[in-house]
């Protein structure tokens, strides 16, 4: 059976999750990340619409208009969850109280920069609070597919406009995982179902291959 790879881009993002972590999941494929948090691990998801406690999907039904994300999509709160104004949840997000962001992109670069917000023209939404997600958070995590109608979303040079001059902190596709550093882009785990000579055809920026290479 095909893997789904955005259910496998959102599988190994859990993976780096931790007890007590403060998270914050951008909108679209981030959100799927909720979905797969390790067994016995136990974080608080925000959305800076103004909530912590941020709980699944709810059935069919059971939906309630003033609970939604910051993707208007609905949600459910979990016992103890807290809501605030948005004042207060930038306040969170730029005081950096933040764990973990994990956010979509559209392209990031050999120096690990993202772009993540509005194509000029198109009717995509702005970049709502994700030049203040990256900024602020204590971890940010890029969960992208790799590529785009075949064509690269890792680049040498992103090609729009920066959601932030900071470094983002780990890169996760469906093919690769690959953290940014000093010395450039470390390819560091594979997907089972690809091979390096893949990853690196797809992959316009220049990747180190690490010497512990993964599969995953």
């Amino acid at each position: 059976m095909p893997v789904d790879p955005k259910e496998k881009i959102a599988k190994r993002v859990a993976m780096e999750l931790s007890e007590g972590d403060l998270v914050n999941l951008g909108i679209g494929l981030p959100t799927l990340v909720a979905n797969y948090i390790p067994k016995g691990v136990h974080v608080f998801f925000q959305s800076e619409n103004g909530i912590i406690g941020m709980g699944p999907e709810p059935e069919k039904g059971f939906e309630n208009k003033d609970l939604t994300n910051a993707g208007a999509g609905f949600i459910t709160a979990l016992p103890g969850a807290m809501t605030f104004d948005s004042a207060f949840s930038f306040a969170i997000i730029r005081g950096g109280h933040l764990d973990v962001t994990v956010l979509g992109g559209l392209q990031v670069d050999e120096e690990g920069h993202l772009a993540n917000w509005m194509i000029p023209g198109k009717m995509i939404p702005g970049m709502g609070g994700a030049m203040d997600l990256v900024t602020g958070a204590k971890k940010v995590i890029v969960a992208m597919t790799h590529t785009a109608k075949g064509e690269p979303k890792i680049l040498k040079k992103c090609t729009l406009p920066l959601t932030s001059v900071r470094r983002v902190d780990l890169i996760v596709t469906e093919l690769a995982v690959i953290r940014p550093t000093d010395e450039g882009l470390v390819l560091e785990e594979i997907a089972e179902e690809t091979t390096l000579e893949e990853v690196l055809k797809l992959t316009e920026a220049r990747l180190i291959v690490s010497k512990d290479l993964k599969k995953f």
